[in-house]
This record gives structure tokens, C-alpha cells and sequence, in this order.
């Protein structure tokens, strides 16, 4: 008797019905490796859980909002030789999300800081973080478009709770006195609580002068520098014909 008929409506009322797509091959080793039933069960479950696994992988890599595929994996660490892959692989490993510390990226254009975010970004996906990617000047568009109807105060709290924020190109443009107020927002609500991501092509000690309210900067700045990893990225562009370029990370 073929049980297929009863089992596909009851595995649907149970939202199981992903089982159906390994119920056959499964069913079919059990028979050749003569498995228990409780080994052919928990076969079945295993790959029901990989299935999930790998669906919300699909759904939080979809909310993220990357530009691109950037992993460390397409990170050409031969382009230059000075970069210290062990350093850069050690950040992969997302411990500074435990940490709840940032990860402050400069350097010039071309020499793979964005790159570099994205794949931390990644990185923090797989291991179950739901991350956010957006670039500076579109994150202060969305909450001075949310403040015009009404709803700031979500924006914010969303860009406050995601696991990680990675902020693209910091500093670009100078920055108006609300466009001030509200990054400060975001940085003071994840403050300790969150990991942030952000990339600029200012030197470090340049990050306060983007900011019109230079108290208010140097508030923001100071917290998003307290116990951050920084990386410094300089040397040739990857956009251009390669040549020698170095980065150095450092925390404090």
C-alpha cells in the first residue's frame, strides 16, 4: 500500500511538507542498508533541518542588503601579500560580535573596504546574526524620509536592535546638523549593546571633522572608537592595474 496519499496532507498541517523532497531517496537507502526505523526517522529530520537551516540562511542573506557576493572566500589576499590574512580571518570568526565591539575600515577608494565589510557581513550571517548592509548617506536618507511620516522612531529602532549594522562609506559628504543628531542616535542606541561595521575613506583622525555639531561629533566618534577594532587599508587601488599595497588592524 502506498502511504504517499495520507502522509502528504498530514506532513503539510504539520509544515513538514519539505520531507516529501527527500521521502523517496531516503526511503530507498533504508531499504538497501536495511536501517531501523528510528534511523530512517532521524534521517529524514536531519535533512528537514538542513532544509530550514539553509531557508533562513536564504531569508536573512535576502534582508541583509548586499551590493554584492563579497566573502572572504572571492578576497584576493595574493593582491597583496602585506595584508594580514590571520588578522582578517581571525575577525571572520565574528568574536567580536560577542564582544559587542566595531570594526572601524579606512583607507583610500579601490582598496577593498567595502569588500572587507560585506564579508564580515557574511560571515556574521552564518553563524546565525541578522545583519544589515547600507551605505551611510542611504541609512541618513531612510530616517529623514521615516521622521516625514511619522515613523523614525522604528527606523531607529531597528537600525539600533539588527545584530550588525555595516555602514558603507562614512564621511563622504559633510554632514547636516539633523543628519548629525541622527547618526549620533543610531550609535548611541548600539553603544555596548551591538557590533557596528563601518568603512570611510577619512583617516581616523579626520572621522569628527564630517560632522557640522563638532561636540556632537566628537561624542559619536569617541563611542563608535571605544574598544573598536581598526583596520587600515592603503596602497593601490583593486580597481586599477595591480601593484604592492599594505593594510595594517590595530584595536584601541
Amino acid at each position: 500500500m502506498n502511504p504517499m496519499p495520507q502522509l502528504e496532507p498530514m506532513l503539510k498541517q504539520l509544515r513538514l511538507s519539505g520531507i516529501l523532497n527527500s521521502l523517496e531517496p531516503r526511503n530507498r537507502q533504508a531499504v538497501e542498508d536495511k536501517l531501523a526505523y528510528t534511523e530512517f526517522l532521524a534521517l529524514l529530520i536531519q535533512d528537514e533541518i538542513a532544509r530550514r537551516e539553509q531557508r533562513k540562511l536564504a531569508m536573512r542573506m535576502r534582508r541583509a542588503g548586499f551590493q554584492s557576493q563579497k566573502t572572504f572566500e572571492s578576497f584576493d589576499f595574493s593582491f597583496n601579500p602585506s595584508i594580514n590574512r590571520a588578522q582578517a580571518l581571525d575577525l571572520a570568526t565574528c568574536r567580536f560580535m560577542e564582544e559587542k565591539a566595531n570594526i572601524l575600515i579606512a583607507g583610500p577608494c579601490g582598496t577593498g573596504k567595502s569588500h572587507l565589510a560585506q564579508a564580515l557581513g557574511h560571515s556574521a550571517i552564518r553563524r546565525g546574526y541578522d545583519v544589515a548592509f547600507v551605505s551611510f548617506s542611504k541609512m541618513l536618507q531612510q530616517l529623514q524620509a521615516a521622521r516625514g511620516v511619522g515613523g523614525y522612531d522604528r527606523k531607529l529602532q531597528y537600525l539600533a536592535t539588527v545584530d550588525l549594522l555595516v555602514i558603507d562609506d562614512f564621511g563622504l559628504k559633510p554632514l547636516s546638523m539633523n543628519q548629525d543628531e541622527d547618526f549620533h542616535d543610531v550609535v548611541a542606541e548600539r553603544y555596548e549593546q551591538r557590533a557596528t561595521v563601518i568603512t570611510s575613506n577619512l583617516d581616523f583622525d579626520e572621522w569628527g571633522e564630517a560632522f557640522q555639531n563638532k561636540l556632537l561629533g566628537a561624542a559619536t566618534v569617541d563611542r563608535l572608537r571605544h574598544g573598536a577594532y581598526r583596520v587600515i587599508l592603503n596602497g593601490k587601488s583593486y580597481r586599477t592595474p595591480r601593484e604592492e599595497n599594505s593594510t595594517c588592524v590595530t584595536r584601541g
